[in-house]
């Protein structure tokens, strides 16, 4: 097979800030896989839990680029002896997620069919998406939930919490997106940037606000923490958890988790993932990163096996290059193309 890469960088119509910084722009990779006249497209994207465990673009294109000639003589359907080699190679999980997700598209294009049909999945089950304000000011807040309410009707909404500025911050913005909200429920996803205490006390709060659940309440690296945390509404993780050895040893102290497409390593260790999250009792949420149309819509060829998704990174994208999948009463649904069903805009077919 033929591996190609190439970096394209997307910029956010508003930029998200989080407990860990701000983003307005990131650069990807899109990785294509060609045999047999065939081509099956994946994205790797850069993303950062902490400072020393950072994916950047430049690691993963170096990465691919010494990739290549090793798996060029591989078929993709050698997928067992592709992933032995990638975890040989010690590729990061970004890499490893776009080349999975090539390879997936080449099969489902190679059957000719879309990959939620390949595996027997019924899109009607797929549920809403939600949308997320990042951190600010009420008013910043309030401004933005009115933005997305202008792109759908949003019947879910995450707000991130952990405000460097204490919780009382927190507190003040979360009853500015209520407000603006109108009938739409909320999340809350502090992304660890609560201490123990501070944790105890926003969950209460957040249990009388009438939030759906809690994201991640503490930094990665206390789970243990989790255990005394006694939480009164249900406890997801994600920076805690990147693929589906994680869940064991965090199911005793959490409800769900939040899988990643660039965290697990591809949609291989998602459905891994999944099934190992769903024998242990636990819910399961999708996310992103400052993903494209192309990573959120290979994640949402497994959307019926979700209780939540929050694939709507490339919704606040003013230059996403993909399209395909379809927005129907709040559920993003992938469409009847075979493989990710993803081409390119028209805009972009020169890109």
């Amino acid at each position: 097979m033929r591996l190609f890469v190439k970096p394209f960088t997307v910029h956010k119509r508003f930029a998200l800030t989080i407990a860990r910084g701000t983003t307005a722009a990131t650069t990807n990779l899109w990785l294509r896989v060609l045999q047999d006249g065939i081509e099956g497209w994946g994205e790797a994207s850069p993303f950062a839990i902490a400072a020393e465990e950072g994916q950047t673009t430049a690691q993963l294109l170096a990465q691919v680029e010494a990739l290549i000639p090793v798996l060029e003589p591989l078929h993709p359907w050698e997928r067992q002896r592709i992933e032995a080699i990638l975890q040989e190679f010690g590729a990061s999980s970004a890499v490893r997620a776009g080349i999975d997700t090539a390879i997936h598209d080449w099969l489902g294009k190679r059957a000719n069919l879309p990959l939620w049909r390949l595996w027997g999945l019924d899109r009607n089950r797929i549920g809403p998406i939600s949308v997320t304000v990042g951190i600010g000011t009420p008013e910043q807040a309030k401004e933005r939930t009115r933005n997305w309410l202008k792109i759908l009707n949003a019947s879910l909404i995450k707000v991130k919490l952990g405000n460097p500025d204490g919780i009382e911050c927190d507190r003040a913005m979360l009853l500015a997106v209520r407000e603006a909200a109108h009938q739409a429920q909320l999340t809350v996803d502090a992304n660890g940037g609560w201490s123990l205490a501070d944790a105890r006390k926003m969950c209460q709060w957040l249990a009388g606000q009438g939030v759906l659940y809690v994201e991640q309440p503490l930094p990665a690296g206390e789970e243990e923490k989790l255990a005394e945390l006694s939480a009164p509404l249900p406890i997801f993780v994600d920076e805690s958890c990147w693929k589906s050895a994680d869940i064991p040893r965090l199911a005793p102290w959490v409800q769900g988790v939040n899988l990643k497409l660039m965290k697990a390593g591809g949609l291989t260790e998602i459905q891994r993932a999944i099934g190992v999250a769903r024998v242990l009792g636990l819910q399961v949420m999708f996310g992103c990163y400052s993903d494209s149309s192309l990573a959120n819509s290979a994640m949402l060829q497994l959307g019926s096996l979700a209780d939540y998704l929050d694939l709507d990174s490339h919704l606040n994208l003013q230059d996403d290059p993909f399209s395909g999948w379809q927005l129907e009463n709040n559920r993003l649904l992938p469409g009847e193309l075979p493989g990710l069903g993803i081409t390119l805009r028209e805009d972009f077919l020169d890109f």
